[in-house]
């Protein structure tokens, strides 16, 4: 599989019995359905990139999903919780697609964050 955004190839990480793919250049994040939140605890493990990479590559949102076939547009997604995590998922597979930083953001929700996402406006 190549990285949606950098198309570099993917790694397999395998957690708890859990294989997750990770970008082996931008160290982006691949889920198939629901493993994001299976593997919330080994966010620290998983997503070992640089966030402001991640950041820069946040930019690129209209990628085509690495699984379905036909060249299917994933759609941007932004986490109810914490509106500042943006991320892309598969409307076919439900897949996602971390960018580096970003799954470890999702996986420590705090008190903070919760206060912060009263007074956050939503991105155009």
């Amino acid at each position: 599989m190549l990285c949606p955004k950098c198309h570099a190839a993917m790694e397999h990480v395998v957690i708890d019995n859990t294989q997750v793919d990770r970008c082996t250049e931008c160290r982006g994040l691949w889920f198939d359905l629901e493993e994001h939140e299976e593997l919330k605890a080994h966010a620290d493990a998983l997503d070992t990139g640089d966030p402001a990479l991640g950041s820069l590559q946040n930019a690129i949102d209209r990628i085509r999903c690495p699984i379905c076939p036909g060249d299917q547009l994933m759609i941007r997604m932004v986490d109810p919780k914490q509106p500042h995590i943006w991320f892309e998922s598969c409307g076919v597979c439900h897949g996602r697609f971390y960018d580096a930083g970003e799954f470890k953001d999702f996986a420590d929700f705090t008190v903070a964050e919760w206060f912060r996402s009263l007074r956050s406006t939503p991105r155009p």
